[in-house]
């Protein structure tokens, strides 16, 4: 922390560092945001059609890419995999909730009948897998 005898040039210069530590971090949240709207998107097709929340071997695939990525940045490739595998466990738990939903309250609003679930089950006869 500077103190009242730092140079006054010194003080400047971490403002402005942080500054755009700042707005890259903001950044980062939207960049953030927009990959779990497009994970949500993955998500609601995979419930549609059954499909299960997790991809293991994409997930595989997604780590060794970003760690590449992360060693030709110079980013050490271990805290880009602890990060990715975190946000992929968050992924995950939004799929999982998806899956789990008895309708697909989009259809529903639109006045469709809702494809899975047990609500679906109902209308169409079929028995429950779970």
């Amino acid at each position: 922390m500077p103190t009242a005898n730092t140079d006054q040039s010194v003080r400047d210069e971490l403002v402005q560092l942080r500054q755009s530590i700042d707005n890259i971090d903001a950044a980062v949240v939207h960049m953030l945001a927009e990959r779990f709207k497009r994970t949500r998107q993955v998500g609601r097709l995979k419930a549609a059609h059954r499909l299960p929340p997790a991809d293991p071997s994409r997930e595989a695939v997604q780590l060794a890419r970003l760690r590449g990525l992360a060693e030709s940045a110079q980013l050490a490739p271990g805290f880009v995999e602890k990060l990715l595998t975190f946000v992929i466990a968050e992924v995950i738990k939004e799929h999982e909730a998806l899956a789990l939903r008895p309708q697909d309250e989009e259809s529903t609003a639109a006045g469709r009948v809702p494809r899975r679930g047990p609500a679906a089950a109902a209308l169409t006869g079929a028995r429950s897998s779970g």
